[in-house]
């Protein structure tokens, strides 16, 4: 017996393995919220991508027109206005995603997730193209017609091509999780009625000189519809005292 309980409570005993509890399965309302910040941050990134690369260089070349050989350049709201035009409807669109719900809510993620689509093929379609650089020589030179030379192309057709990307893809996440993400002003919606509750309340307090006014007319002011009855002149508010005989 002795050795049996020295055996188990020495030190050398291999302690029993504790069991792991499971980790807690993520909802969908985890994901719901992941996909919000990931929309906001594609969609604000590819819109902004979008914008600046229309703005810069997209080819140059060198034009040649009866006696003159200039160098021209095309930028990219020259060769196309389209991707700038759907960035900046995209942006109203995320934000706009946030103002309504149900039905329209799917309606303007649609309309997000096109607008993405066609900014990054507008970019591509056009990139490719030499009217721009024509146009700008034609104008320069003062002449009707001109030959490019050296045309050579800049990456940022396809920096515009990658920001409809990124607002496709918040399109496409508001399509799937938008039904999950609040709505602009549904907080105040939800404190509405207790405040309007407590100014109600508020407006049921009687003001201290409607109380002294009560008390003045011989009314109750604690609710009570009867008037107080003053007590008798010669005796205590109980009655006069019998007289002794």
């Amino acid at each position: 017996m002795t050795s049996s309980r020295s055996d188990s409570s020495s030190p050398d005993a291999a302690p029993k393995p504790v069991a792991e509890p499971d980790p807690e399965p993520v909802g969908p309302a985890a994901h719901a919220r992941r996909a919000l910040g990931a929309a906001l941050f594609l969609g604000a990134l590819g819109a902004a991508l979008a914008l600046v690369s229309a703005g810069q260089t997209w080819a140059r070349a060198f034009a040649t027109g009866g006696l003159t050989r200039m160098p021209v350049e095309a930028s990219g709201s020259d060769v196309t206005g389209l991707p700038s035009a759907l960035a900046l409807v995209g942006l109203a669109g995320l934000v706009a995603v946030f103002a309504v719900r149900g039905r329209p809510r799917t309606l303007v993620a649609a309309v997000l997730a096109l607008c993405g689509a066609g900014a990054a093929t507008a970019a591509l379609a056009a990139s490719a193209g030499d009217d721009a650089l024509r146009e700008t020589a034609v104008s320069a030179a003062g002449v009707t017609s001109v030959s490019l030379e050296q045309v050579s192309r800049t990456g940022w057709p396809y920096g515009a091509a990658a920001g409809g990307v990124l607002l496709l893809l918040a399109g496409l996440l508001a399509l799937r999780y938008g039904r999950h993400w609040p709505a602009m002003g549904s907080r105040y919606e939800r404190g509405a009625a207790p405040r309007r509750a407590r100014r109600a309340s508020a407006d049921a307090v009687e003001r201290p000189e409607d109380l002294w006014q009560a008390l003045d007319r011989g009314e109750d002011p604690t609710g009570s519809s009867e008037p107080r009855e003053a007590p008798p002149a010669g005796g205590a508010a109980g009655g006069e005292r019998p007289q002794a005989s």
